[in-house]
């Protein structure tokens, strides 16, 4: 392994891990909004539940995204430890770095992740 290659994924690395605890650190604190809606009328009334209920589902989309990141993340880390980071899933052709500087989650180069949204 190249001291060039080396020094690429430990940014990469880097990164990812600094993004994990970013959003660990999210995930423990949007966990409060995330809690059950009490539907007691008598202590909220009827638009205070439903904004409630909103801002529960707003929460709980923004937990699920959050631990789909988290996935993609681990997901990487694990392709920099095996040594396949930066190789499409699919074709097994490099991720152009551009691709990985934007989204160093992505398991997949262009072509590949466009031809699976079709």
């Amino acid at each position: 392994m190249s001291l060039q290659y080396s020094k690429f994924m430990e940014s990469y690395k880097k990164q990812l891990l600094n993004l994990q605890e970013e959003l660990l650190a999210s995930e423990k604190a949007g966990q409060e909004g995330a809690r059950t809606v009490e539907l007691d009328q008598s202590r909220v009334g009827r638009l205070s539940r439903m904004e409630a209920i909103q801002a529960q589902a707003v929460a709980l989309e923004n937990r699920r995204r959050r631990l789909l990141k988290l996935q993609q993340i681990k997901a990487a880390l694990q392709r920099i430890e095996s040594g396949d980071f930066g190789i499409c899933s699919r074709c097994e052709e490099d991720i152009d770095k551009r691709r990985l500087d934007f989204d160093p989650t992505t398991p997949m180069c262009i072509t590949c992740a466009q031809m699976l949204e079709k």
